[in-house]
């Protein structure tokens, strides 16, 4: 079967795709920040409204744009002191979603919410030109 994507969702889509391919490096972390925090956002309506598969989807979504991309984002060579600091960080809030997938707990989505918040607000107050310095360079084959 094929799924039928309403235009709302495709329009959607198509906006977050288009910003992901004409944004820098310092634009994509933003936007992984955003959508674990839109994820954890929806996560919690889902609690709310007991609908407990909705919820896992959105929690296991968070804990994907943290693991593969925040961390994977991470240049522990290049990162100075705080590249491991980030990794232990973002280790610990995939620990706490996934604890709050099991115990439906919105407490702990808003202590994790709050982290990814305050890191979102740092790397936002970074300018682009200084962190594209700071940024693992990649090379085309």
């Amino acid at each position: 079967m094929f799924a039928v994507m309403s235009p709302i969702s495709a329009y959607q889509r198509t906006g977050v795709e288009t910003g992901v391919e004409s944004a820098n490096p310092h634009k994509l972390i933003l936007m992984l920040f955003e959508g674990a925090q839109q994820a954890l956002a929806n996560a919690k309506l889902h609690i709310r409204h007991n609908e407990i598969a909705q919820k896992g989807l959105m929690i296991s979504k968070a804990i994907m744009i943290i693991d593969h991309g925040l961390k994977a984002s991470l240049d522990m060579n290049a990162g100075g002191d705080i590249a491991p600091k980030l990794f232990s960080l973002y280790e610990y809030m995939t620990h706490r979603l996934l604890t709050a997938n099991l115990k439906n707990d919105i407490e702990i989505i808003n202590e994790v919410n709050g982290l990814l918040s305050q890191l979102h607000e740092a790397w936002e107050s970074i300018d682009d030109n200084n962190i594209t310095k700071l940024m693992p360079q990649t090379t085309a084959n």
